[in-house]
Formats: structure tokens, sequence, C-alpha cells
């Protein structure tokens, strides 16, 4: 049997040294940014995709090959261990193999076919088999016994031994398996025809009459469908195909020769037709819709995981002066001002919507407060009343650059998950004396300045960016965002001395405990002035710095290499260059032209090779660089701030909210996100829409289809494309799923606590389509809108 390392290699099309080497880094501690940042001789320059990949591949074979070892030591002990046994297990190259061979030697309960061998029935299910010109039931008549009543007794129990030898034969049941997953069905049905009435069934209405192969149902139309089942609506059956072919397997398998003229071949017809109907046929459908939950929850963890990837490495406004507008009707606009660095400056709520209806005075509110904190930027939530605040910030604008004021630039801002932070024991610890109320606009001020570090504070499945997220297996989904989430904060690097827990908690080697103990220390001692202090934080040893070091910057401090992404074990490798080129550390740092000249491998050393020379040169010319795109912002265009004002024909500017399997939606500013269907994204095919655009993406959208009464909007990218065409496609498709978000994922009112119910329309409801009172949602037959067709789809806000 190959080794670990060795099948790893061939999935990975890589050298089985470079997987050797990952493996004993991972294994010794070390995390995947770091591998892949400072360890490129090691690992032959492995990426952290490729490393994550490899990382769940180890967990699995090591899994597989353990569970292959208990199997083989079961069967031993039995004795009943063969080479040909052995080898077929040391050739399993998956769980569901293994489990296909031990199948017949695994410990179960007394089984109908393990009693009918008690009794002594397993030759008359031998003779029977071997020659189908006897007749049943005159053979069946030797084999009565006390234990067996009578003929058909002998024969039920001959029957239950060649259904449980067909069932248990590992190559069969392989083959039957990928014979219905490639050519078999879903179907789905209503549960009742009363079920399919209610209003929880008719949002499931297009899966009443629903089939589709298994092998090509994509992620989004599986989790829906399963959703149905769970909530009573929707039965779920399994359609394999032509039974007669499965038959035609079972039959080869046992040896029976269906044509044979003979008074037995009857009886081993329904046999075989037994076998397949009450035993194979469920384990396929079975293992089917293992396969098919599986392969639909890998899908929507990428869908989330890319989304949130986008999210989180969304372009930041930088270190400026921000006022945070978290918008509300009723219970008004609550406002913050923070510094440059995020530290709170001034709060307050004003009431400029109905019913107050305090305009003016709002107006001269956030004026003041401009003029006092001399306000570079203001963010506003994208929430309820978010299109009434932007109207005001934009009067307010235009009114202070009228009198020759300096103006500040204003942006829209996700709210996503902001209700979540608001409430978390970690918002109680930062801003103790600050009503939770207005902790939401703090974070949405503190968001437009720099996304990553203000999003790490909250759960990554509470940002609700996600694709059917309730649906998917918890555990799977927060590995793979964890993961998401670790190499985002990595790859932009983290500034030691301003950093929060959460944030410095997802830094390469720094634990939740380590985190807190740096920003005590911090406090305490005061600001880090280089990397080497931090090894006189408690607990924090030579291994955490090693990994830590590289991805924590100090600005400004005793060593200008400590703002670099250059690893403190690399300094000496920049002392050869400086030495080499003649020049001092402040003359080289950014000088592109004397930087270029230099070539890598000749400062590459046994420890250093060229891949870490070249690493290095890159970042002395661009020291401490940030990856993130450059900040900009939609333009929402004047008078268009409801679905109503939508006419075909429109081109729009707007934000990309999230991006699903089937299509993208797209915030232009009405309150309901618009559908860029995938087949309206590009000239060309275009399989996934990650292809063409990402969350958060400022993009220029045609209106090609408005539904005002069930608030529907869809969009194209090709901006050539004529009014009135196919935009509405798959908001049929998103209608079956809804966000299962927990009560405190729902923006509410975080001084009572309820949910909000002050919506634009004046019926109660949020813009985006939430239901008001009770909390409960709005169900999508009786609104229709394209958020709640977004929620539908399992992207909640």
């Amino acid at each position: 049997m190959k080794s670990v390392n060795a099948r790893l290699a061939e999935e990975l099309a890589v050298g089985e040294n470079q997987v050797a080497a990952a493996v004993a880094l991972l294994d010794g501690g070390s995390t995947v940014p770091f591998v892949a940042r400072y360890r490129k001789e090691a690992t032959g320059s492995l990426d952290d995709a490729q490393l994550r990949l490899l990382d769940e591949r180890l967990r699995y074979l090591r899994e597989l090959d353990e569970r292959r070892a208990a199997v083989l030591a079961s069967i031993d002990e039995q004795g009943k261990l063969t080479d040909e046994l052995r080898a077929a297990l040391i050739a399993a190259d998956t769980k569901a193999r293994v489990e296909d061979i031990y199948l017949p030697y695994k410990p179960k309960r007394r089984t109908k076919a393990q009693i009918a061998r008690e009794a002594g029935l397993e030759p008359l299910a031998q003779r029977l088999l071997e020659d189908p010109a006897l007749i049943p039931e005159e053979l069946a008549a030797e084999f009565v016994t006390e234990d067996v009543a009578d003929a058909g007794a002998a024969l039920e129990g001959a029957r239950h031994i060649l259904v449980e030898r067909a069932a248990e034969d590992a190559e069969l049941v392989g083959a039957v398996r990928e014979k219905l997953w490639t050519q078999g069905a879903l179907r789905t049905t209503p549960r009742s025809a009363e079920t399919a009435k209610t209003p929880a069934g008719q949002k499931f209405r297009d899966y009443f009459d629903y089939s589709e192969p298994l092998a090509k149902m994509p992620s989004h139309r599986v989790l829906a469908a399963l959703r149905g089942e769970k909530e009573d609506v929707l039965s779920l059956d399994f359609d394999a195909g032509d039974d007669a072919e499965y038959q035609a397997m079972i039959a080869a398998t046992l040896a029976v020769d269906l044509s044979h003229p003979g008074a037995g071949t009857a009886w081993l017809a329904q046999t075989v037709r037994w076998a397949w109907r009450t035993k194979l046929m469920v384990s396929a459908a079975v293992d089917a819709r293992v396969r098919l939950r599986q392969h639909a929850e890998a899908d929507a963890v990428g869908v989330f995981a890319t989304n949130l990837k986008d999210l989180l490495l969304a372009a930041p406004a930088g270190p400026r002066s921000t006022l945070g507008l978290d918008p509300g009707f009723r219970t008004g606009v609550k406002v913050a001002v923070v510094d440059p660095t995020g530290k709170v400056l001034d709060t307050c709520a004003i009431y400029p919507h109905q019913p107050q209806k305090q305009w003016d005075r709002a107006k001269a509110t956030l004026g003041a407060l401009i003029a006092r904190h001399q306000v570079d930027l203001i963010a506003i939530g994208n929430g309820t009343a978010s299109r009434e605040t932007d109207a005001l910030a934009t009067e307010l604008i235009a009114d202070l650059k009228k009198s020759g004021a300096s103006a500040p630039t204003k942006a829209m801002v996700s709210e996503a998950g902001a209700s979540v932070y608001s409430a978390s024991a970690y918002a109680s610890q930062e801003f103790p004396d600050l009503d939770v109320s207005l902790r939401g606009a703090v974070s949405i001020a503190r968001r437009l300045q720099d996304p990553l570090a203000e999003l790490v504070k909250i759960e990554p499945k509470s940002i609700g960016v996600g694709q059917y997220q309730h649906d998917v297996t918890a555990g799977t989904l927060a590995r793979s965002l964890d993961a998401v989430v670790e190499d985002a904060v990595n790859a932009v690097g983290v500034d030691l001395n301003t950093a929060s827990v959460p944030l410095l908690a997802r830094v390469s080697g720094i634990t939740a405990t380590l985190a807190e103990a740096i920003v005590t220390h911090r406090d305490t001692v005061g600001a880090f002035r280089n990397r080497k202090a931090l090894l006189d934080v408690p607990r924090l040893g030579p291994k955490a710095f090693e990994q830590c070091a590289g991805f924590l910057r100090i600005r400004e401090g005793d060593d200008p290499l400590d703002g670099s992404g250059v690893h403190p074990e690399s300094y000496p490798v920049v002392r050869r260059i400086l030495d080499r080129s003649g020049v001092r550390l402040a003359e080289l740092i950014g000088n592109e032209r004397t930087l270029r000249t230099l070539r890598p491998a000749d400062f590459a050393d046994e420890r250093f090779g060229v891949p870490t020379v070249t690493d290095i040169l890159a970042e002395l010319e661009k020291p401490g660089r940030d990856p993130r795109p450059a900040f900009t912002t939609a333009t929402f265009a004047d008078g268009v701030e409801k679905v109503a004002d939508l006419k075909p024909g429109m081109v729009l500017e707007g934000v990309v909210t999230n991006v699903a399997a089937f299509g993208a939606f797209v915030d232009i500013g009405v309150h309901q996100d618009g559908l860029v269907h995938v087949s309206a994204m590009a000239d060309r095919f275009v399989s996934d829409p990650h292809e063409v655009v990402r969350s958060g993406q400022v993009v220029r959208v045609k209106v090609v289809e408005v539904d005002v009464e069930r608030q529907r909007i869809g969009l194209t990218l090709r901006l050539n494309d004529e009014a009135g065409g196919r935009g509405d496609r798959d908001q049929r498709e998103a209608k079956p799923e809804r966000d299962k978000a927990k009560p405190n994922d729902r923006r509410d009112d975080r001084r009572t606590g309820r949910p909000r119910g002050d919506g634009p329309r004046g019926d109660g409801r949020r813009g985006d389509g939430r239901q008001g009172g009770k909390g409960r949602r709005a169900e999508p037959a009786a609104t229709g809108s394209m958020a709640q067709a977004l929620r539908d789809a399992g992207f909640g806000r």
C-alpha cells in the first residue's frame, strides 16, 4: 500500500518531497499561512490553497487508514482474513469501499439469513442457485425440520440467504451505487394535497412535480429539496432508472441465468427482484442521499467561503475620521463618530424620518459633528431607511459645499452581522458604557475604515453571505470559514499596536488566550517598539513567535523592517543585501530602481533560497503593502429610491451583495437587491458567477425586468441587452430557501431587543423584506420581494 504522502502527491500532482515537507511542518504545529509564506523552499512553493487541500485530504486519508486497520484487525480476529481480502482492503481508496468489503464480516444482530443458516437452509439455497431445473417446493420439503415449519418457510429462509449474499457483495454494491448515481434522478412531490396549499408549502411549489438527474443537480436545488422534506412539505424519491438493468447485475453476481427454462428460474427471478427492491435499491438510495448532500454542502461551503473572502478583503477606506449612521425610522438613526484609529469620539441619535420628521434638526446635528471632528467619511448602513438616510447625507454634503466648507465622502456599508456584534460579549467588553443601540453605528463606521478588522469580531457564519448556510453541517462550515478568515488576516497583516483581540487571535500561531495577553501587555507596558518585544508577553514562546512575527506590523518602530512582511528570521539576508548594495536601509526601502537590479540568487544560501529572497526584495520595494483593492464607492442614481422608480432599460451603478451558484445579487439602492442571472453576466458561457463578479464589487447593470407587485428586479451586466429579458429566471429557483437565522441575526432595535417594525412602506416590514412585530419573516409567496428571494437562496443579511 502506498504511503499517505505518496497518495497525496498523486492527488495534488506535486512531488512527494513537497508533500512530506508540508506534512512535517503542519504536524509540527505550523499554520498554513506560515508555511505558504515563509517555508517555500521546503514545500516547493505550495500556496495556501494547495496547503488547505492537502491538510483536508491528509485528515481524510489518515482516517481512512485508521478505519482500514480496524477492519483488518476485526476480520483477522474472526479468523476470516485471507490474502485476497487483505489485498482488497489495502486497495480500497475510499471509506465507502472499505465499508462495502467489511459488510459481510461486520458484527451485527442476528439477521433472517443468519437464522436460516442456523436452521440448515444454506444447502437448499445453494442447490436452487446451482440447478434451476429443480422444483423449489419439492426440494424444500426435504429441509422441513423442527426449526422449519414447512416447505414455504424453507424457501423463505433460502431466499433470505441469497438476498443477503447479494447485498453484501462489495463489487455489486459499489457498481449499483455508481450506476444509480450516474443514471438515477431525484423526484420531489408534495407530502399531501393539504400541505401543498399551506403558506409554508407554497414556497416549495416549484418542487411539487420535479425531477432532475442526481449527478447534474445543482447544490442550491438539492438543499432546497432537502429543506422541503425537513419541513414536512416534500416527499423525496430516488428513481434509479430501469429496474431490469439492476436485476441483471444481481443475477450475474449470483450466477443466475434468468433465461433458463427450468422450474426454479421463476423462484430465482423473484429472489433477484426481492434483493433489488428490499436491499440494494434501499442501500444505494441511502448512499445517493448522503453523496448528494455532501456534494451540495461542499458547493454551498465553497460559495460562502468565496463570498466571505471577498467581503473580508474589500477595499478599506483607511485611517480617516468617519461618521457612522445606523439608519432607522421609528427608533431613529444612530450616529457615531470615530477617529482614524477607530476610537469613538461622539455618539447620538437623530430622528429625520417618520414619524418624528426632524429633518432640519438632524442635518444641523450631523453638520456640527462633521465640523467638530473634521469628518472625512460618512458610512451609511444598508438596512431599513438606508436610502432615506442617504438622501439626508447627500443634502447635507451639498449644503456644506455651497457654504464653502469641507464636505465628507459618503458610502453605503453592509450591515451584515452588525446586530450579532452589538449584542456580543466582546462588544460589551469593548464598549461597556455605550448603549447597545449605538454599537452598531460604531461598527458601521469602522467597517468602512477597515472591513477586515471589524468583521473578524463576528462569528463567520453570522456574517450572512452564505447559500443555505443553515442547512450545512456546522463543523464543516466552521472549519472552512475559519480557514478563510485566517488566510485573509495573514495575507493583509496586522498592526500589532492597534489590533483588537479578535483580530490578533486570527494571526498565525496566536490563540485567543495569547491575543488577550498581548493586548494586556500593550495596555500595561505601552506600544511595542519592535517585534522582539513580543517575547516579553507571558506564555508567548519561540514557536508562537516564529509563527506570528512575520504577519505583525509595527509602524514607526525601532526597525523599519518590523513594518514589513519580512520575517525576523530573514533579517540577516537584508543585512547582506545592504552590505552588497552599499546603501543604508532607509535608502533601500522603497527604492524600486535599485532593488530591481538585484538578483535573488546572489543572496540565497542553504537556509534562505531564491523564493524567500525574491519575496524579501518584493517586500523591500513596497514594505507592508496591502493586497486589497483601492477604495471606491457606488453612486446610486438620483430619484431612483424604490422598485417602482425603476424602468427597463435603465443603466445603474450598484454593489454586488452576494454571489450564488445561479447568479449575483446587486444592490442598486432601492431596498431590494436585483438578480443578475449567470446567463446575463457576459457574452460568453459562464459556469461560475465568481469568474465575473465578487461580493463588494461596484458594477454597472442594466434593468431588464421589473415586477413592482412582487418586488422583483431582473438585471444584466451586458449593457447592450434588450429590456424584457430573462433576468427573472432563477428567482423561481431561489424561492424554497429561507434564511433560518437565529433571533440575534436579525437587525433588532438594540435598545429594546425587539425586532424592528418600522419599514419604509409603513406596513411593519423592513426594506429588506423582514417582518416586523413579532419578528417573523414575511412569506415569499406573500411578498415575492427580491430580498426575500435572496434569503430564499440562502443569503441572509
